[in-house]
């Protein structure tokens, strides 16, 4: 989905900002940078390197695999796996891309792992709610309507041979992988960059990033945490190397109605936006994958059910930030 200028200036700033920005600015010989708009967001990569034309070659493969996923898993586009998969509800399935396959067999991972706080079969409540277009909530019955509850297990996932299938059971689950696949997206940009001989830079996807390798000064990345208020400002400044963080947060898209913030961060049990004080919550792991899924499950869980949720899907992964 290509985001329009609301969704460009909000985004672009981002949840996660390089907070070694002056020094790079200082330094710009030493750090390529690149954006551009893709899986709804603002895709940049900083790359460590003397030579700038091989960094930016580096960069042009990593960008590929975030459109080529893009391509592939947006629920938005009607010839995505995704897509078809959506428009194939009921009947036997259809064929999938082996990424397409492995970021679904994780949701569904997450989603057992989580007991329903994770679900990738919520399209139909997400473009229900649609906070962007939205200045009140929805009524009860038209909520009920929709319907409440987990709907993960409408989805099955299989490989015959080298064959790769998905298949929805009931109208009820439209597949959407936003929680997932950006993680995802980034992970195998990471892996563009060390098949191209780059092993130091940061890759941020709209608040999903990487790590890698070390700064200009030989130290772990300096990652600072968007305040929810104050964009401009971070509020805890992490140090990476060969991690990833995501972060959700209900600060970019959301209404207010009644005294209530309501953002696009869904609760598959109830079927509304998510009922918490929380503003915001930035989850390290070894995968952006993890961390993307895990940001995305725990967004307003108190501490206890992060760790037990964390240590069934991602053993080694943190809270490294919460607000």
């Amino acid at each position: 989905m290509k985001p329009n200028r609301r969704d460009f200036l909000a985004l672009g700033v981002g949840a996660l900002a390089v907070a070694t920005l002056p020094r790079a600015l200082r330094r710009r010989e030493r750090l390529v940078r690149r954006q551009i708009p893709v899986m709804g967001t603002i895709a940049e990569i900083a790359v460590r390197h003397p030579d700038e034309a091989w960094a930016q070659r580096a960069m042009d493969a990593a960008f590929a695999e975030l459109r080529r996923v893009d391509a592939t898993m947006s629920r938005f586009k009607a010839e995505s796996d995704v897509g078809r998969l959506n428009a194939a509800v009921g009947r036997e399935g259809v064929v999938v891309s082996d990424d397409t396959a492995e970021v679904l067999a994780a949701g569904l991972m997450w989603a057992e792992a989580s007991q329903g706080r994770f679900d990738p079969c919520l399209g139909k409540v997400c473009e229900f709610w649609h906070v962007e277009s939205r200045s009140a909530p929805p009524s009860d019955v038209e909520v009920a309507a929709v319907g409440r509850g987990s709907r993960f297990r409408d989805l099955e996932v299989d490989r015959t041979g080298s064959v790769a299938r998905a298949a929805l059971a009931s109208s009820r689950a439209a597949v959407d992988l936003g929680g997932i696949a950006k993680g995802y997206g980034v992970d195998l940009a990471v892996r563009a960059l060390r098949d191209q001989g780059i092993f130091h830079a940061l890759v941020n996807a709209g608040g999903d990033l990487i790590a890698m390798g070390v700064d200009e000064e030989g130290e772990p990345w300096r990652v600072g945490v968007r305040s929810p208020d104050h964009l401009e400002q971070t509020v805890e400044v992490l140090r990476l190397s060969d991690r990833a963080v995501a972060t959700s947060g209900d600060y970019l898209q959301f209404f207010q109605y009644g005294g209530r913030r309501y953002s696009h961060l869904m609760d598959p049990i109830t079927g509304e936006p998510r009922r918490t004080a929380m503003r915001s919550l930035s989850i390290e792991a070894a995968t952006c994958c993890q961390a993307d899924a895990a940001a995305t499950a725990l967004f307003g869980a108190d501490r206890a059910t992060a760790e037990l949720v964390l240590g069934r899907a991602a053993p080694g992964s943190r809270v490294a930030h919460s607000v």
